[in-house]
C-alpha cells in the first residue's frame, strides 16, 4: 500500500507487524505453544523495562537466565529473525518514500535526488554546461570489498530479496483480495522455511566462495539497476540542462577486493585471483550473452542500413545476423572464462572468435543502434540496445576491475631477495635515498632485473606470483595495486619496478594506502618525493588522460589507532595538503576513501559524507570502498540500490561546483587543540592502561567472534599482542555488541568539555552550524551515542569485568555521559536525534527486541566460557545467534 499524506510511516508499521505475524505464526506452529510463548514473555517482559518498569527489569533478567540452552536457542533465533525483517521493511519503506517522491505532486523532490540538486546548483549559479560536463565526466568507482562484516548466509539474504519482493508487490494498488491472498500466503511459506533454515555459517569461506558470494549483488540487482540508474540520470540531464548524458560516459564503475586483497590474510594466492578473474568474467559474459539473446528475440526486422548489409550479406534479418555473430562470440568468451575459473590451461576450441575486450563488442552493438536509426527506430535504438550498451560500458567483459592489495614490507622483502641473488647491493640495507636512486636506476634500465634462478622463500614467492598472474591476466579486468603500511616514495616506486620486472606490459596503477595517524601525517611529503621523482600514476578509468595519482586514505585504522575525533581530523588534514601538493606539480590527485561500515570505521551516510570532504578535493572523481554488510544493505534492493547510486552521483556533482567556502582558521585551530586532547585521552587508556586489554576482553565477545566464521581473513594480522595487532573490524564489532560503540565516541566528549569550559562553546556552535565536515562529524557520534546503551553495557560489566579494571567500567561509564551532556550542549539540543525523528524512532522500535538479545549473550557467554571445551552445540549455536542478532539490531557489525 502507499504512503498516506497524513502518516507516511503507518505503511512501515503496517509491514513489521504483518511479518512479525507470520514469524509467531511459524513458531507457534513448527516449534509449539511452549516455544512460542517463550518468546512472547520475553517479548512483553522486555518493552515493560523499556518503558521504565524496574520490576519487569529483573523479571525479564530472570527469564532469561531460567532458559535451558535449546530454549535459549530458539529465543534468540526469534529476536534475531524479528529484527532481520524489521530491518527489510524499513529497507523497503525507503523504496516505497523515494517512490512517493518521484510520483506525488504534492511533495517536494527528494533531498539529494537529481532534481532537487540540479535545482539548486544551478540556483546556486552553477551553468547548465558545467553541471552537464561535470555530471558526465565523473569517474565514482564503488569498490566492493569482502571485509568480514556480513553475517548472513547467502541463502537466507535470497530469501529475504524474496519478502521485500512480496512486499513490493503489496504496494501495487491495483492487487485483488485473491492475489493478497496468494501474496500471504507465500509470504508465510517463505518465513515458515526462513524459520526452519540453519541461518548460521558453519565453515570460513574460501577467498573464491567470499568473491563469489559478493558477485550475487551484480547479477541480483546491479545489472538491472545501473543502466535503470543511467536512464533516470539522463532524463535529469535534459530536463536541467537540455542535452543527455553523452554516448559512452560512464560515471559509476565498480571495482572489488575480493580474491585481490592479500594483505594479511595468506589464503589469497595468484591462483585465487586468477581463478576469481575468470569466475567475474564468466558471469559477466553469461549476463550479456542473455542480455543479447532477448534483444535478438526482439529485432526480427528488416534494415536499409548500409553498413549493417555489408555485414551480413543477404539475411533477411539483419538484426538477428549480426546479434546471432555477437551471442556466439559471447559464448566463446564465456566458455574461455569458465574453463580457466575451473584451472583448465587450454582453452576449448569453438567456432565464434572471443572478443578482446570490451571496445570490441560495444562496436559490435553500436553498429547495431546506428542501422536502427538510419531505418527511423531511434525509439527502439535508446531502449533496451542503450541499455545494454550502457552496462557495457559500466560492467565491461569483467563486471569488476579487481584491485591487488599487499604490505608495503613485503616488497622490500622481495627486492633484497633479488638483490642478493644477482650481486646488487642488499635492498633491505639501504636507507631511503638511496632506495630511490636503486629504484629510479632499475626503472630506466631496460635489462631484465629477475634471474633465471631465484631462491626465495614462501612469501616471496608467493609474492613474485602475484606479479608474474597480473602480467598474463587481461588488463581490463584489474584496477589498480594497493600499498597497505605505505610510509615512504621508495615503497610506491617498488611495486613499479616489480610489474616491470615481471613482464607487465601496461602497468597497474600504484596506490599507496596512508593508515595511521603518523602516516597521514606524512603523506604529503612521501606524495611530494614521488612527484619530484617524476612519478604520476596511468590515468584512473574515467578521467581525462592527464598525468594522474592515486592515494588510498585508511579511515578504519586510523580510528582505531587515534580515536575517531584525531583520526577525522588527521584524515582532513592530510586531504587538504594532499591537495596542495598535486596542485603544486600540475596533476590531478585522485582520494581513494577506505571508509568502514560503522562509524567507527569511518562510514556514515554516502551523501553527507562526501559533502563532508575539503573543499577542491573531490573534483569530479572518488573511489571508496563498501564493505561487508553494507553492500547488501546499499544494492540488495533494486530501488535501494537505484537511491544509492544517485546519491553518489549528485554528492560529486555538489562536491565538485559547490564546495563550500574554505573553514575559517580559527575552527581549524581550535579542532587542532580538540583531537590533540582527544587522542591523549585515547592514547592514555587504550594504549597505555594495562588494564584496559584484560578488561576489554573480558567484558566484549572479542574471543568468541571466532564462532562466527564469516571471512576469510584473520583477525589479527599477527598471532598474540594487543588492540594494536586487532584488526579494526572484529575491534569495532565486539564493543558494538555490547552497546558501548566505545571507539565512535570515546575522547570525543573530553574534547568537547574541554572547548566549552575553556570559553569556546559560541565558536564551537558557529562551527557546527557553517562548516560541513564538522557538523558531519558531530552528526556521527550522535547517531552513535543514540545507539550506544549503558544500562546494557552495565550488565556485561557486572557479570565480566576484572576486579582491578571495574573502575575502568566506571570511568568509561562516566565519560560515555560527559560526551552525552557536552554534545548535547553543543548542538543546542534536549535529546538527541533531535532533528531525525525517523532514525531516533527507528532505534526506539528497535530497542525492546535487542535488549533482550544482550541479556541473554551475557548469560551464554558466562556459560560458555565457564564450560570451555565442554561447551555444548546448542549452546555455542545459541551464542552465535545473538550476536548475528545483535548485528541486525545495530544495523551493522564493524
Amino acid at each position: 500500500m502507499p504512503s498516506t499524506a497524513t502518516d507516511p510511516h503507518s505503511p512501515l508499521r503496517d509491514d513489521i507487524r504483518r511479518l512479525g505475524g507470520c514469524l509467531g505464526d511459524a513458531i507457534r506452529a513448527l516449534d509449539g505453544d511452549q516455544a512460542f510463548e517463550a518468546v512472547e514473555s520475553v517479548r512483553l517482559l522486555s518493552r515493560q523495562a523499556r518503558s521504565g518498569d524496574p520490576a519487569a527489569a529483573a523479571a525479564l533478567r530472570d527469564r532469561l537466565a531460567s532458559l535451558d540452552d535449546a530454549g535459549a536457542l530458539t529465543v534468540g533465533r526469534a529476536f534475531a529473525h524479528f529484527l532481520a525483517l524489521a530491518n527489510l521493511a524499513e529497507q523497503h519503506h525507503r523504496v516505497r518514500r523515494r517512490r512517493d517522491y518521484q510520483r506525488r505532486t504534492d511533495l517536494p523532490p527528494q533531498r539529494a535526488s537529481y532534481d532537487e540538486a540540479f535545482t539548486r546548483l544551478l540556483a546556486a549559479g552553477v551553468s547548465p554546461a558545467a553541471l552537464h560536463q561535470t555530471v558526465s565526466e565523473s569517474a565514482i568507482e564503488l569498490v566492493l570489498t569482502a571485509h568480514p562484516t556480513e553475517v548472513n548466509r547467502r541463502t537466507v539474504l535470497q530469501m529475504h530479496a524474496q519478502i521485500a519482493e512480496l512486499l513490493e508487490r503489496g504496494d501495487q494498488q491495483a492487487q485483488t483480495p485473491a492475489e493478497r491472498q496468494h501474496d500471504d500466503a507465500e509470504l508465510q511459506r517463505i518465513i515458515w522455511t526462513l524459520w526452519r533454515t540453519d541461518e548460521l555459517l558453519r565453515r570460513k569461506p574460501t577467498p573464491v566462495e567470499e568473491a563469489n558470494g559478493g558477485l550475487l549483488v551484480f547479477e541480483s540487482t546491479l545489472w538491472d539497476a545501473v543502466p535503470a540508474a543511467m536512464r533516470d540520470l539522463d532524463a535529469a540531464l535534459r530536463r536541467h540542462t537540455g542535452t543527455g548524458l553523452p554516448d559512452g560516459a560512464a560515471p559509476l564503475r565498480f571495482g572489488s577486493w575480493m580474491g585481490g586483497d592479500r594483505d594479511g590474510n595468506p589464503n589469497v594466492t595468484a591462483e585465487t585471483t586468477r581463478r576469481v578473474i575468470w569466475l567475474a568474467r564468466f558471469q559477466a559474459t553469461d549476463l550479456l550473452w542473455h542480455a543479447v539473446d532477448r534483444l535478438r528475440a526482439d529485432l526480427p526486422i528488416r534494415s536499409t542500413c548500409p553498413a549493417l548489409l555489408a555485414r551480413t550479406g543477404d539475411a533477411s534479418e539483419p538484426f538477428r545476423a549480426l546479434l546471432h555473430e555477437v551471442r556466439s562470440r559471447l559464448a566463446a568468451n564465456r566458455a574461455q572464462a569458465e574453463a580457466l575459473t575451473h584451472g583448465e590451461r587450454r582453452i576449448p576450441p569453438g567456432e565464434a572468435r572471443p572478443y578482446r575486450d570490451a571496445a570490441e563488442l560495444r562496436d559490435d552493438l553500436a553498429l547495431c543502434r546506428t542501422a536502427l536509426r538510419h531505418d527511423g527506430l531511434g525509439a527502439i535504438a535508446d531502449g533496451a540496445l542503450t541499455d545494454l550498451m550502457r552496462r557495457v560500458d559500466v560492467f565491461g567483459l569483467s563486471l569488476v576491475r579487481l584491485d591487488i592489495r599487499q604490505e608495503a614490507p613485503r616488497h622490500a622483502a622481495l627486492l633484497d631477495a633479488v638483490t642478493r641473488a644477482v650481486g646488487l647491493p642488499a635492498y633491505a640495507e639501504l636507507d631511503e635515498q638511496a632506495r630511490l636512486a636503486f629504484l629510479l636506476a632499475e626503472l630506466a634500465n631496460p635489462r631484465p632485473l629477475l634471474p633465471t634462478e631465484l631462491p626465495l622463500d614462501e612469501e616471496a614467492a608467493a609474492d613474485l606470483a602475484t606479479f608474474r598472474a597480473i602480467a598474463e591476466l587481461p588488463r581490463d579486468a584489474l584496477g589498480a595495486y594497493v600499498i597497505s603500511m605505505a610510509g615512504a616514495a621508495s615503497d610506491v616506486l617498488a611495486v613499479a619496478l616489480l610489474q616491470k620486472a615481471a613482464g607487465v606490459r601496461l602497468p597497474l596503477r600504484v596506490v599507496p594506502l596512508f593508515e595511521t595517524r603518523a602516516d597521514l601525517a606524512a603523506a604529503p611529503a612521501v606524495l611530494d618525493r614521488l612527484l619530484e621523482a617524476g612519478f604520476a600514476a596511468t590515468p584512473t578509468p574515467g578521467t581525462e588522460a592527464e598525468r594522474t595519482v592515486e592515494v588510498m586514505l585508511g579511515y578504519s585504522d586510523s580510528a582505531k589507532d587515534a580515536g575517531r575525533l584525531a583520526a577525522a581530523v588527521a584524515l582532513d588534514d592530510a586531504q587538504v595538503a594532499l591537495a596542495a601538493v598535486a596542485r603544486r606539480h600540475g596533476v590531478r590527485l585522485v582520494l581513494f576513501h577506505g571508509r568502514g561500515g560503522s562509524v567507527g570505521r569511518g562510514g556514515g551516510p554516502t551523501h553527507r559524507a562526501i559533502l563532508a570532504q575539503p573543499p577542491g578535493t573531490v573534483q569530479g572523481a572518488l573511489r571508496v570502498t563498501e564493505q561487508g554488510e553494507i553492500i547488501h544493505a546499499k544494492f540488495g534492493l533494486p530501488g535501494i540500490a537505484l537511491r544509492t547510486l544517485e546519491l553518489y552521483v549528485t554528492a560529486v556533482a555538489e562536491a565538485t561546483l559547490a564546495p563550500g567556502p574554505l573553514p575559517d582558521p580559527a575552527w581549524r585551530a581550535l579542532l587542532g587543540e580538540m583531537a590533540a586532547r582527544a587522542h591523549r585521552r585515547w592514547d592514555a587508556t587504550i594504549r597505555h592502561d594495562p588494564a584496559f586489554v584484560p578488561y576489554f576482553r573480558a567484558v566484549t565477545p572479542e574471543r568468541e567472534l571466532g564462532l562466527l566464521p564469516i571471512g576469510s581473513r584473520p583477525a589479527r594480522r599477527r598471532a598474540g599482542g594487543g588492540v594494536a595487532s586487532l584488526r579494526a573490524i572484529p575491534w569495532v564489532f565486539a564493543w558494538t555488541q555490547t552497546r558501548w560503540m566505545l571507539p565512535a565516541w570515546y575522547g570525543v566528549g573530553e574534547a568537547l568539555q574541554w572547548a566549552h569550559d575553556a570559553g569556546h562553546g559560541p565558536l564551537m556552535r558557529e562551527m557546527a552550524r557553517e562548516w560541513r565536515f564538522f557538523r558531519t562529524t558531530l552528526a556521527m557520534v550522535e547517531m552513535v551515542l543514540a545507539k550506544a546503551e549503558p544500562e546494557i553495557a552495565a550488565a556485561y560489566d557486572a557479570r565480566f569485568a576484572p576486579d582491578d579494571a571495574k573502575a575502568l567500567g566506571d570511568a568509561l561509564a562516566a565519560a560515555l555521559r560527559t560526551t552525552r551532556a557536552a554534545l548535547l550542549q553543543t548542538l543546542e539540543q534536549d535529546e538527541l536525534l533531535q532533528d531525525n525523528p525517523v532514525l531516533q524512532r527507528s532505534i526506539a522500535v528497535r530497542n525492546p527486541y535487542v535488549d533482550p538479545l544482550n541479556l541473554l549473550q551475557v548469560e551464554l557467554l558466562a556459560r560458555y566460557r565457564a564450560a570451555a571445551e565442554a561447551a555444548s552445540p546448542t549452546l555455542v549455536d545459541a551464542l552465535a545467534v545473538t550476536i548475528n542478532g545483535i548485528a541486525a539490531g545495530m544495523r551493522n557489525t564493524g
